[in-house]
């Protein structure tokens, strides 16, 4: 190494080439990058917990089966529920849990009437009644028509207990049906609040 500056320089550019380094500005690009990628990952993995936490402790992913709430769902959709601190309210779409006649699986329907409010079904008028008020349902598959089975057309919701219908009515097995009748908010698995698949039926259910 000489004594002159421009010596003194390239004596330990040639010290650092030996011992292995690279030049302070590409260690620094390098060094960017890397923290980039541990960012990028760090907040994936911090989405990943929250999708954990928020599927496992605020809601759930259900399939809807059948076709009793057409249009609405369809069968195959995939929904995403709100379970925790949820109180059903009239006009939510629900998915319950009560068992009846040979049905195990969760049912998805709709609250027409929660305890307190008495329901009367008029088939003649084709419209259902809650307190006396006739329901606006422009959600509804096509006019309702009597059901083939024993049905309950009028009564009183106990209180923490729901009455749900399907949006299909004349496909649909619900509280109309004496074997299921009003259900007990307890089998109320949660409200339906979006499809996620498929994909095109992406959304908010109203």
């Amino acid at each position: 190494m000489t004594e002159n500056r421009s010596g003194r320089l390239e004596g330990m550019g040639l010290a650092e080439q030996a011992n292995g380094t690279q030049p302070a500005e590409e260690l620094s690009n390098g060094d960017a990058l890397k923290l980039d990628l541990y960012f990028w990952l760090q907040a994936l993995v911090m989405a990943l917990v929250l999708l954990i936490v928020v599927f496992t402790l605020v809601g759930r992913i259900i399939g809807v089966e059948g076709s009793s709430m057409l249009p609405t769902l369809h069968h195959g959709d995939l929904l995403l529920l709100q379970s925790i601190g949820y109180t059903p309210k009239n006009g939510d779409v629900v998915v319950l849990t009560k068992e009846f006649d040979m049905v195990s699986d969760p049912i998805v329907k709709r609250v027409i009437a929660v305890g307190g409010q008495t329901v009367e079904i008029d088939y003649e008028a084709g419209c259902v009644r809650v307190d006396g008020q006739i329901l606006d349902e422009p959600y509804l598959n096509e006019a309702m028509y009597p059901p083939p089975y024993d049905s309950i057309t009028s009564v009183t919701v106990p209180e923490g207990s729901v009455f749900v219908m399907g949006d299909n009515r004349n496909h649909s097995s619900d509280s109309r049906y004496v074997s299921l009748g009003v259900v007990d908010t307890r089998y109320v698995l949660g409200r339906a609040l979006w499809i996620v698949l498929p994909a095109g039926r992406f959304g908010g259910i109203h």
